[in-house]
């Protein structure tokens, strides 16, 4: 697999650039070497950005955290959240899923998530015998994001409710600082194991790039899809017909380390399922 070392050869060959944020853009503390500038050189030369997030937060809130990193809305067309599409189908209620949903949910994740829910009419219950589904938007402070343990009793009690799970978050891990943590995703693994109804919203469903590719209005042969994990970021990106580079931070950083082989990547999109236009090895001009 070739392996770029910048992104500039993607700008000569496409006009688009749909961008993971957290493994791609920034480390969950600070944006990486080079991004800033490799954004503000695709923003030059008339290049349309749309970020792509598995983020369990609304578009306003995750914008709101990058303007703090000094990422701000000059580098991009928009954002879609995973927390932003799941927003809107609870709103509406015409997916088939959410239209069988009550008004009662029972949360497991922190309380800056809860933008997911906001101006709804949701209301929080504080047991799952009160409740008529299960939000997941991931581990909270309280109890870590190390692992699924202190969430599993919880869990089993939402299971034995009967509650299905709305998971707003896919991922099943991150970085953050260089430490792997787990997502919202490996809670509804477990939920899952526990022969719970569970409906994930993110990538690499189809539905959450429909305002992705509104937005940018070009061909799709035009339009490349940069991100750290295959299961989700390049298989997203090509079961919607665009091309994906796999970027070798974030996830990817973590699982190959900093120099990896051609031959091992090639391997493992071979097992995961895709075929990456190539590897980059980190945003930057």
């Amino acid at each position: 697999m070739k392996i770029l070392e910048s992104v500039a050869p993607l700008a000569e060959s496409h006009d688009g650039f749909v961008l993971d944020i957290w493994g791609v853009l920034h480390d969950g503390a600070q944006p990486y070497p080079g991004v800033p500038e490799a954004l503000r050189e695709l923003r030059a030369r008339g290049k349309r950005i749309v970020l792509l997030s598995n983020a369990p937060r609304r578009s306003w809130f995750v914008a709101k955290q990058l303007e703090g990193m000094g990422l701000g809305g000059e580098f991009f067309d928009g954002i879609v959240t995973s927390g932003e599409v799941a927003w809107t189908l609870l709103r509406d209620k015409t997916h088939p899923w959410f239209s069988r949903l009550g008004q009662r949910a029972f949360h497991i994740g922190p309380e800056r998530d809860l933008s997911v829910i906001e101006g709804l009419g949701i209301t929080l219950a504080k047991h799952p015998a009160e409740a008529d589904f299960l939000l997941n938007t991931g581990p909270e402070p309280e109890r870590g994001p190390q692992s699924v343990e202190p969430y599993r009793a919880e869990l089993t009690a939402c299971a034995a409710a009967g509650l299905p799970m709305l998971c707003t978050n896919p991922d099943r891990a991150v970085m953050v600082s260089g430490q792997k943590l787990i997502c919202a995703g490996a809670l509804a693994d477990v939920y899952l194991a526990l022969g719970g109804d569970v409906l994930e919203i993110g990538k690499p469903d189809a539905m959450v790039y429909e305002t992705v590719l509104a937005t940018l209005a070009l061909p799709k042969d035009r339009i490349v899809a940069i991100g750290d994990t295959p299961h989700t970021d390049l298989a997203g990106a090509e079961g919607v017909g665009i091309a994906a580079v796999w970027a070798l931070t974030g996830l990817a950083g973590n699982h190959f380390g900093p120099n990896p082989a051609p031959e091992a990547l090639a391997a493992e999109a071979r097992q995961e399922g895709v075929k990456p236009l190539a590897a980059l090895r980190s945003l930057r001009w």
